[in-house]
This record gives C-alpha cells, sequence and structure tokens, in this order.
C-alpha cells in the first residue's frame, strides 16, 4: 500500500455518508481501513436505485460505491461476545477508531470512553453526530437533508426566500466527514507529541454552521439575515448566471477592474453611475442583470465564453456530470479512476480531491498520489484475512 498514511490502520464502524467519507479520506492517502459492517452490511448498500446488477444476481447500490473504496469489509454482530472480542482486537491494534451511533450507542454495546482507552490508550476516536454530542438536542438523528435545514443553508439555497431548496449533494454529510478527517490527523499529530489518544467530535449542524462563511458573518456582525438569491451573488455583482443566445454562462467580476473589462469587451458605459461600484451594481442588481442579458442575447455560448476568456473575465458553463467526467480536465486531475471490483469488474469510481508531491533539491517535482487504490468492498469480502491476521499479528 502506497500514499503519506500508509502503515495508519482505521477501523471504521461508521455507515451511511459522513463516516465512510472520513474514512474513505483516510484510506485514499494510503491508511488501511477496516470497515466493519452489521450482519446486514451499511445502509447505503440498499440506497437506490440505481444499482448495478451483476451476472449472478447480485445488487451492487452505486451510493455504496462512492465512498467505500479502499476499504476491507468484515461483518460483525457487536451484541454476540465472540464478535466484540474481534472488535476488540482490531481497537488494540488500532490507530483511529471511527464511529457514528447516535450519542452513547458506543457505550451501550460495551465499548465506552474508558473502554476503547483501557484497550488502546493511544487510539484516536472520531465520533460523528448529527447534532452534537452533548445540548438539549443531541439525541436527535442526523440525516443530510434535516440538517440542512436545521443549519440554515437550505434558507441560503433556492430560487428565493419562499422556496427553501437543498444542496443537490448530502453536503452536511460530506463536510462532517472532511472536517472529521481533518481533525483526525490534527489528533495523530499530538500522539506524537504526547504519545495519547484523543476523541475527536463533529456533527452535521457544527459541520454546516462553520461553513456559513460570510453569511455567517453577515447576521453576527452586521445583524443582517442572508436569504436564498437563485443563482445570483448576494455580495458581488455582475458574479451569477447570465441567459444568452441558446443557453446561458457564468460570470464573476470580483473587482471594479474586472467589470471595466466587460465594460470595454462589449461597449457598456463603464461610467454609469448605476454601476460605478460593486455597491452600486448590487443597489441595481435586476438592471444590471437586464443590461448584460440584452447584451449576451446576441451571442452563443461558446463564443461569449471565448470573448470573456481573451478578456480576462473569470466565466464558465453549466455541465452536466457526464459532461464533467468526459472533460479532460477533469481526467487530468486525476478526478477518475479505475479498480477491479469483486462482482461488477472493472469500474470508474470518481477520485480523490488531494494530489500529493514530492520535490527535490533542484525544485523537481514527482507525484506521489496513491494510485493502487482498491475497490469498495464486497460485505464481508475480508473476514477470513483480518481473522487470520488477528491471529498471527500481537498487538503492538
Amino acid at each position: 500500500m502506497t500514499g503519506s498514511l500508509a502503515g495508519l490502520l482505521v477501523v471504521d464502524l461508521t455507515r451511511a455518508l459522513a463516516g465512510p467519507q472520513a474514512a474513505m479520506m483516510l484510506g485514499d492517502l494510503g491508511a488501511r481501513v477496516i470497515k466493519v459492517e452489521s450482519p446486514a452490511g451499511d445502509d447505503t448498500r440498499s440506497w437506490g436505485p440505481p444499482f448495478v446488477h451483476t451476472d449472478d444476481g447480485i445488487a451492487e447500490s452505486t451510493y455504496f460505491l462512492s465512498c467505500n473504496r479502499n476499504k476491507e469489509s468484515i461483518t460483525l454482530d457487536l451484541k454476540r461476545d465472540e464478535d466484540a472480542q474481534v472488535l476488540a482486537g482490531l481497537i488494540q491494534r488500532a490507530d483511529v477508531l471511527m464511529e457514528n451511533y447516535k450519542p452513547g450507542g458506543l457505550r451501550r454495546l460495551g465499548f465506552g470512553t474508558e473502554e476503547l482507552m483501557r484497550l488502546n490508550p493511544r487510539l484516536v476516536v472520531l465520533s460523528i453526530s448529527g447534532f452534537g454530542h452533548d445540548g438539549p438536542e443531541a439525541h436527535r438523528a442526523g440525516y443530510d437533508q434535516i440538517a440542512q435545514g436545521e443549519a440554515g443553508l437550505m434558507s441560503l439555497t433556492g430560487p428565493d426566500p419562499a422556496r427553501p431548496q437543498r444542496v443537490g449533494v448530502p453536503i452536511a454529510d460530506l463536510l462532517a466527514g472532511m472536517n472529521g478527517a481533518f481533525g483526525v490527523l490534527a489528533a495523530l499529530r499530538e500522539r506524537e507529541r504526547t504519545g495519547q489518544g484523543q476523541i475527536v467530535r463533529t456533527s452535521l449542524l457544527a459541520s454546516v454552521v462553520a461553513a456559513h462563511a460570510f453569511q455567517g458573518t453577515r447576521w453576527t456582525v452586521a445583524g443582517e439575515v442572508g436569504s436564498a438569491q437563485g443563482n445570483q451573488h448576494p455580495t458581488i455583482a455582475p458574479y451569477g448566471l447570465f441567459r444568452c443566445a441558446g443557453g446561458s454562462v457564468q460570470i464573476a467580476c470580483g473587482n471594479d477592474a474586472m467589470w471595466h473589462r466587460l465594460c470595454a469587451e462589449f461597449h457598456l458605459v463603464a461610467d454609469d453611475p448605476r454601476f460605478a461600484t460593486n455597491s452600486d451594481r448590487l443597489a441595481h442588481r435586476d438592471s444590471l442583470t437586464k443590461l448584460l442579458e440584452s447584451v449576451f442575447a446576441h451571442h452563443e455560448p461558446d463564443e461569449l465564453l471565448r470573448r470573456l476568456t481573451e478578456a480576462g473575465i473569470p466565466a464558465g458553463r453549466v455541465r452536466a456530470l457526464d459532461e464533467v467526467y468526459e472533460w479532460e480536465q477533469t481526467r487530468s486531475q486525476r478526478l477518475l479512476i479505475d479498480v477491479e471490483h469483486q462482482s461488477l469488474g472493472r469500474i470508474s469510481l470518481p477520485g480523490s480531491a488531494l494530489r500529493t508531491f514530492s520535490v527535490d533539491a533542484a525544485g523537481a517535482e514527482t507525484e506521489t498520489t496513491r494510485v493502487d487504490h482498491r475497490p469498495p468492498p464486497v460485505l464481508d469480502s475480508s473476514a477470513d484475512a483480518v481473522r487470520e491476521w488477528l491471529a498471527t499479528a500481537p498487538p503492538p
């Protein structure tokens, strides 16, 4: 196994998306990830359609495939003493344990914090919950769309304030997974200094609120409550989606210099007092949008994008997902990887967002990004190998 985290052992007790995403991110960097599933398997194995059906009738969920590459699978019923002992053996050898039970759930199975630290004082534990591990609503189950609504994200998304909209991917889960992986790496660094493990906690609620960015300080500092504004930016203009002949384009004028270049390229009046500054353009956004779309109406998207690019105006198209994965720029960034799946054969998966490089004394770069990816595992497919390893590899 290659990657900067090679030699690290992660025991992944999580299911659905936030926890599996965190574990997969560490696996992408070379950690050995053993996914411990209930005998029924991770919930996402049944989330579909779409399913991909094998010749022998097995239905593989594409949802499960999205967040479980670079893992092994073993099924354990933790209410059975024999299986609980297998988990205890894994914990003794692990660097990281990940779980996303409701707060207190792991303790009820006999693996509370005291027991975990008794088994392995150097263990880093990541716990992901829906709404936090304490506080008056810690007991609530965490599902992405519920968290998007409760954490305010849906109020900022959609065509207008009367029609709140979920983000098109489970962003609360994904952010929680990313925050969890980030916290684990920080705890591992702290362990190098102290020799002791740590508990890392995050939640879907915390991850969305922490991602409010300027919309958060818009309220906490300025006292303004943001709301959905469709495809126009709430604080920058022109910045958004604009109609043109036969389609639409997106432009982003992040400063006045860009605005002046846009005016010069399309023969607009740069000193129109309605549009002199970003604040003026925001105050007259509807008039600005009508003006730009009246000019863009004479140009097809490809021609318009060419002229915008030549003028130094950041611009782009809106691609469907098939176009994204066929785009050479996507492929050049290793964002599409091929693996040999046990039941499906060769399949392509979205890749990691990270690439790594070593640099020699002359400054020459050599890419060290992991390329030997493991496919998402068939349920319990690693059970024999994991049990054999436990029998022969003593705890450190």
